[in-house]
């Protein structure tokens, strides 16, 4: 298995791969999920037309901006999990269901998330009238079925017995990553001080120590004042695409590098990314849960994050040191 699959004849998305064989290229993908990757292509439009032509502010952010924030990350992740599934060899019709689960919550936070934002209403956190309620109700039913449908498919994903073993364990590592950032969002749910079931219009925060709105930084929105869940969550999320990607990278150097081309050192590397990236993700959660803003770091922060780097940094030359040499010239 690698990350650029060969297309087979012999191989079809009805004949799934024999274990550890790769895919037989993109039609091999998860169609639902693909699918639904590729509706997030004319909600991203629509919110980016939005951004131009509507200048509405909610929550001191252009309204179509979360919309637009949101179509893209759930674009990349029904497309990285099409892609993954493919490597499962067994199971087909679970991993067909799951994906097809994770593949419509997707599109239905989408036009849920959408919708409030041409009606220039909250999508979250929001009780205000009875519809608004029903609404972010349903996103949250949603979001419950899509975790654990993304769950099924990060068991088996694991338990798949694959070729490429650094690529397989990018894939894993990834995945129960992406699982721990979206659960970040379980944690936003909780009611904020001052808030109370029935009594507020709104039931929930992603800033911590502040309220939500304020001052944020440019594009992300993230509050620059206090702690905000939302670091977390999309930090831990993207490590779906950018742990393979890291793979993806080394086989691209090993051309130039040869000691890259070994299984054992790509693997090790791997291993050391990960760590490093569940441990950064931990690091701006804590941050985060104590209400300090990312750019604002304390002392105490700042001497975790050095520990991390030097973790890192020595499990990386642990790693090239282990791995084959280059033979002189």
């Amino acid at each position: 298995m690698s990350l650029s699959s060969k297309p087979s004849a012999s191989v079809t998305p009805s004949a799934p791969p024999a274990e550890g064989e790769a895919p037989a290229g993109w039609r091999s993908w998860h169609r639902p999920l693909l699918l639904a990757a590729a509706v997030m292509v004319p909600a991203a439009v629509v919110s980016a037309v939005g951004l131009l032509v509507d200048d509405r502010v909610l929550l001191d952010a252009p309204i179509w901006l979360k919309p637009f924030k949101f179509s893209l990350s759930f674009a990349a992740f029904c497309l990285t999990l099409a892609w993954m599934v493919s490597f499962v060899p067994r199971r087909r019709r679970l991993v067909w269901w799951a994906g097809t689960v994770v593949g419509a919550g997707s599109v239905i936070e989408i036009v849920i998330i959408s919708g409030q934002a041409a009606r220039g209403r909250r999508s979250h956190f929001n009780y205000a009238t009875p519809l608004d309620e029903t609404l972010y109700n349903v996103m949250g039913g949603t979001v419950i079925l899509l975790w654990l449908a993304t769950l099924t498919l990060a068991v088996l994903l694991v338990r798949a017995r694959l070729a490429d073993r650094a690529s397989a364990w990018a894939m894993r590592c990834g995945i129960v990553l992406a699982l721990a950032g979206t659960a970040v969002g379980f944690l936003m749910d909780r009611p904020a001080p001052g808030q109370k079931m029935g009594v507020t219009d709104v039931v929930g925060a992603h800033s911590i120590g502040v309220p939500d709105g304020g001052p944020g930084m440019a594009l992300t929105g993230w509050s620059t004042a206090g702690g905000d869940l939302r670091v977390p969550h999309f930090f831990g999320m993207h490590a779906l695409q950018l742990l393979p990607l890291l793979v993806l990278l080394l086989g691209l150097l090993a051309p130039r590098f040869a000691r890259l081309a070994d299984d054992r050192l790509r693997l090790r590397l791997v291993l050391v990314a990960a760590g490093a990236y569940a441990a950064v993700f931990a690091l701006i959660l804590w941050q985060a849960l104590r209400g300090q803003a990312l750019l604002d770091p304390d002392g105490t922060t700042l001497a975790a994050a050095g520990l991390i780097l030097a973790a890192t940094a020595a499990g990386a030359l642990a790693a090239l040191r282990s791995g084959p040499r280059e033979p002189a010239s």
